[in-house]
């Protein structure tokens, strides 16, 4: 860790419908040293039936809000430079998750959380994405 640079720890959850409706899910965490690349950590696995794309988004929000608040509590016990922290969520205003928008918005900010979704949610859409 470099005290002077400015740092982004981000979270987000990806998913995917397998067969008899079981979903397949990867939480990815970004550490950006930001104007100086960074590393990504991931972690795979399976969870039970999703009837709707709307209760698996909601369980991708609640996977990431659970992992942020693990990590939270793992880097307060360091002496760290400042941080940003975003929870990433992936959704966007175009395609069948923009009526999940609000709702998403509301549950992550209740939980004292910035937000960013697509074009914006790098750790959710293309990290997490790419291990799904």
């Amino acid at each position: 860790m470099e005290p002077a640079r400015r740092y982004r720890v981000t979270i987000g959850t990806d998913s995917e419908l397998l067969r008899a409706k079981n979903a397949d899910f990867v939480t990815a965490i970004v550490v950006h040293r930001v104007g100086n690349g960074g590393r990504y950590f991931w972690r795979r696995f399976e969870l039970g039936k999703f009837h709707n794309l709307r209760d698996r988004i909601i369980k991708e929000v609640l996977v990431s809000l659970e992992v942020a608040e693990k990590v939270l509590a793992a880097l307060k016990r360091f002496p760290l430079p400042d941080f940003d922290f975003e929870i990433h969520a992936d959704i966007g205003e175009n395609g069948p998750t923009k009526a999940v928008i609000q709702e998403v918005v509301a549950m992550i900010r209740g939980n004292n959380f910035q937000v960013k979704y697509k074009p914006e949610s790098y750790a959710a859409s293309n990290v997490a994405d790419r291990h799904v």
